[in-house]
């Protein structure tokens, strides 16, 4: 199994990379084309602004390699934290609208007001409702997060799954469009349930 994950110069990509070496997998860290063709499967991680890695990607001139990758090969895919929001259409972040890679139909919202201190940080419980290769039906995941942003469909098409947890609002937190999968919360800080999730997006 060939794991790449994207270095597009977003986040401290330690953590996630820390978490790979601990489940003893084998994957090559990098922006080369020609090794993410060759990859069975990707992981796009990321820390920080939307507009800054969607800009990073198109310096990259990793844009069109991927769409053709995940979206005409259909190879699977993982995005984490900000990775996952530039699945979307759009991000309203800093209250300028940009344009992301657009394989989800959402955009990227502020958590509003009453959401009482932002970035929403911490651990917080995912009650899945779904069955997937990743969880059974009615689990406790116990997850850590760290945002400001949360992805909102205006509408969820009938092949997406989306698991929801709770921080003043409901949010998307895990979301499944066949070869697509994002991530709102940190798999690679969220200890045996975050381990176990990207056990089973490699190996399953």
């Amino acid at each position: 199994m060939k794991i790449v994950v994207i270095d597009y110069g977003v986040g401290n990509i330690n953590s996630i990379t820390g978490a790979l070496n601990k489940l003893n997998v084998s994957y090559e860290f990098t922006n080369d084309l020609n090794l993410i063709e060759l990859a069975d499967k990707l992981i796009l991680p990321g820390v920080g602004s939307f507009a800054k890695g969607m800009q990073n990607l198109k310096d990259f001139n990793l844009i069109d390699t991927l769409n053709h990758q995940v979206i005409n090969k259909k190879k699977e895919i993982l995005g984490i934290c900000l990775g996952a929001q530039l699945f979307c259409k759009s991000s309203e972040e800093n209250g300028i609208k940009t344009n992301g890679l657009g394989w989800l139909d959402a955009e990227v919202k502020k958590f509003p007001k009453e959401c009482k201190i932002i970035p929403h940080m911490g651990w917080n419980i995912v009650k899945t409702k779904n069955i997937t290769k990743f969880y059974n039906e009615n689990n406790y995941l116990d997850l850590y997060f760290v945002h400001s942003y949360f992805i909102d469909f205006k509408k969820i098409k009938n092949d997406i799954l989306v698991e929801y947890s709770n921080y003043y609002i409901d949010f998307p937190a895990m979301i499944f469009n066949r070869n697509i999968i994002g991530a709102q919360f940190h798999p690679e800080k969220s200890q045996r349930h975050g381990l176990e999730f990207l056990n089973k997006f490699i190996n399953a």
